[in-house]
């Protein structure tokens, strides 16, 4: 007689995954004779619930699902990750009068799906589509007076759920995997507009699992044995361990999660550490899916790896410093900060040229991310800054104001360009309507960010270009996350350029944070709400020579060009500065 099962029974913290809504399409197209095309009028995850009615028995029925049609209308449904049968279900009719049946052990990325089998035209109610993910609550909101900010928002929120099923995914169509560098790039807009305290726990629990003996992750957490040599070791993703471990921190106040996993994450960095080539880190990836590329860039990668690393050293020392008790070695705070010094030294020694901005031997022309990068986690000298930012912002202009970057470049560029004074620039390239940009997928029918730049993109329900959102709610609006659950914030709003008005909040763990500001004759309004137990550091927008009105009861603490800078405890508050 067998023994019974081994090991520990716990519970974990979890947030259910399950139908979340049933969406009724919006056309029935007939393909051909007895094949019907479905449009849900949406791009979801989910799967279709099927009604047939007057079947025979034995009667097959096939639906194939997919986000994109074929130039002959039907649904495109491949990959060369998958042989066969893919997105693709088949049910064998019982002959009833009415049969109603929908999948329960897979799911699909689709806006489309491809009917075959049926005794009839069917009608919408017929083929619905059932919207599936993990049920996390919807914390933040955002709106202004630009139309299109509003659908960058909402394309991005939907393209996040479509991508929650337990682990955070990259695609729900094609590959399904928890890609790590997705996951870094996507955490601030996720923790922003859901509540992600359960479910960033719990994948967290994923990557400590994913650890081998000698410290390495993967680059797609869980695995199966995959990542660790194939497109990996790969810092720009990986580092997503530290990078949610600190952000955990930052916005729910979460310490458990530091000292749970201080001695996993410290030896993931030691590994890290460990593998330094001529003082720079190496990688498998770098800036994926940049215009004109498949895949790799065509720089020295070696420039956002060890970007990366330096970053993740630092958030790590930060924890570190903040907390106490923490497991292991008392002076990884003071060990992670030199080491982070020694790669800021190779690095600048390695890519800052003469030309005062950052480029790699293998160059083929100026690269937008090589230089963005480096001043968005701090790595330029400070003499070098004007020119790092004069020749960004010149490549820019010379493109038409079209972005240049992939994945990792996407996600700082606006903000980059913001904190040093360019707004202008970046309301130009987040408002582009022609290739490459967001507005190149809006007007061909997007409803949710894409994989890839073109309009072949093989992915359309991918969250990792999609990046643009935190900019919305961290530059537009204004609402910048501090630290430790929010206990302190920043209030900014230095994105106006084409807005008249912008609104943004998030139920945070103390309460309500929010901002809302209006351009009027001339004056900017703009009233912010602190919750209990925090402290606001708010810009109010000046002109030089201006001064905002400081409302009784808040703090002047200094100016700087373009801002008064206020410091403001628990209530609502009234300022004005110059629109």
């Amino acid at each position: 007689m067998r023994g019974a099962p081994g090991g520990t029974l716990r519970a974990q913290p979890h947030d259910p995954i399950g139908i979340v809504d049933t969406v009724r399409p919006r056309a029935v197209e007939e393909l051909r004779d007895g094949v019907y095309v479905v449009d849900m009028g949406r791009t979801m995850a989910g799967w279709t619930r099927l009604t047939v009615r007057g079947a025979a028995e034995g009667t097959v029925v096939r639906l194939v699902h997919g986000e994109k049609l074929e130039a002959d209308g039907g649904v495109h449904a491949e990959t060369g990750h998958v042989p066969g049968r893919f997105q693709t279900d088949e049910y064998v009719c019982a002959g009833r009068d009415e049969e109603v049946w929908e999948p329960s052990f897979s799911y699909k990325g689709f806006r489309y799906v491809e009917v075959h089998g049926l005794p009839a035209r069917p009608a919408p109610e017929d083929v619905l589509g059932r919207l599936v993910h993990s049920r996390v609550d919807e914390v933040g909101s955002f709106s202004c007076s630009e139309p299109f900010y509003e659908w960058l928002d909402r394309a991005m929120r939907r393209t996040v759920l479509n991508n929650l099923h337990g682990i955070p995914t990259d695609t729900p169509m094609y590959e399904k995997n928890g890609w790590t560098g997705d996951a870094q790039l996507g955490t601030p807009v996720m923790t922003y507009a859901f509540g992600m305290q359960r479910f960033l726990s719990k994948w967290l629990g994923d990557l400590a699992d994913s650890q081998n003996d000698d410290g390495q992750l993967p680059v797609i957490v869980p695995s199966g044995g995959w990542g660790y040599g194939d497109l990996g070791p790969s810092p720009e993703w990986t580092t997503v361990y530290p990078f949610v471990v600190r952000e955990l921190y930052r916005v729910y106040g979460d310490e458990r999660a530091a000292r749970e996993h201080w001695e996993t994450l410290t030896r993931y960095l030691d590994w890290e550490l460990g593998r330094l080539r001529n003082g720079l880190a190496v990688t498998a990836l770098g800036d994926y899916l940049a215009p004109g590329y498949g895949g790799n860039p065509p720089e020295d990668t070696r420039l956002t790896a060890t970007a990366y690393l330096y970053r993740a050293l630092l958030h790590t020392a930060e924890l570190g410093e903040a907390l106490s008790g923490l497991p292991g070695d008392n002076d990884v705070p003071g060990r992670y900060r030199a080491a982070a010094e020694g790669l800021r030294n190779a690095f600048n020694g390695a890519f800052l040229g003469p030309d005062g901005y950052y480029r790699t031997a293998k160059d083929p022309d100026y690269r937008q991310t090589s230089n963005a990068i480096p001043l968005a986690f701090g790595l330029v000298p400070p003499g070098a800054r004007a020119t790092v930012v004069e020749s960004l912002v010149a490549d820019i202009e010379q493109r038409g104001n079209h972005l240049n970057t992939g994945a990792l470049g996407t996600s700082v560029l606006l903000r980059v360009l913001c904190a040093h004074g360019r707004p202008d620039v970046a309301h130009a390239v987040a408002t582009r309507r022609t290739y490459p940009g967001w507005g190149y997928w809006h007007d061909n029918g997007a409803d949710t960010m894409w994989e890839m730049w073109p309009l072949d993109s093989r992915s359309r329900d991918h969250y990792f270009q999609g990046t643009v959102a935190q900019w919305l709610y961290e530059n537009v609006a204004g609402l910048r996350p501090g630290d430790a659950g929010w206990r302190t914030f920043t209030v900014r709003p230095d994105a106006r350029t084409g807005v008249e008005w912008a609104h943004t909040s998030i139920r945070t763990v103390r309460g309500e944070a929010a901002v809302a500001w209006s351009a009027v004759d001339g004056r900017l309004r703009m009233t912010v709400r602190v919750p209990v137990g925090s402290r606001a550091e708010v810009h109010v927008p000046v002109s030089e020579g201006g001064r905002a009105t400081v409302p009784r009861g808040a703090e002047f603490v200094r100016s700087v060009p373009g801002f008064d800078i206020l410091r403001a405890a628990h209530g609502s508050w009234e300022f004005t500065g110059d629109a």
